[in-house]
C-alpha cells in the first residue's frame, strides 16, 4: 500500500533552519504531485508548498515564500522541505501529501482535500 513517512522535525531558534524529508512506497513516485501542508493547534490545516510529478514546477503559500523551499528525488523516492529563517509561527506539524496525476507533469494542487496519501506527520517547534 501505498506509505508517506515525515521526518526532520524538531525545535529550533527563530531564524534556524530545518529540512523536512518525506519517504514514498507503494507507488509510482513519478507519477505524483506533492506537497506540504501544516496544521497549528487550534488551526486548519494549511497549504506550504507543491510540487509538480516532473518536479519542474513548486508554488508555495505567501507565507513561506523566499524561506521555503520544496524538491524531490525521484530516485530515493523523497520530497523534501528546506525550511531556513524559521519564526515562531512556523510552530507547527508539518504533513507530506500525494496524489497520482498519472502522466500529467504539470499539475499541483494547494487544497487538502485534493490529496490522496498523507504521512502521520512531524513536529516543528520555533522558539523565539
Amino acid at each position: 500500500q501505498v506509505q508517506l513517512v515525515e521526518s526532520g522535525g524538531g525545535s529550533v531558534q527563530a531564524g534556524g533552519s530545518l529540512r523536512l524529508s518525506c519517504t514514498a512506497s507503494g507507488l509510482t513516485f513519478s507519477t505524483y504531485t506533492m506537497g506540504w501542508f501544516r496544521q497549528a493547534p487550534g488551526k486548519e490545516r494549511e497549504f506550504v508548498a507543491a510540487i509538480t510529478s516532473n518536479g519542474q514546477q513548486t508554488n508555495y503559500a505567501d507565507s513561506v515564500k523566499g524561506r521555503f523551499t520544496i524538491s524531490r528525488d525521484s530516485v530515493k523516492k523523497m520530497v523534501n522541505l528546506q525550511m531556513n529563517s524559521l519564526k515562531p509561527e512556523d510552530t507547527a506539524v508539518y504533513f507530506c501529501a500525494g496524489r497520482s496525476v498519472e502522466f500529467r507533469g504539470n499539475i499541483y494542487y494547494t487544497e487538502p482535500n485534493k490529496y490522496d496519501y498523507w504521512g502521520q506527520g512531524t513536529q516543528v517547534n520555533v522558539s523565539s
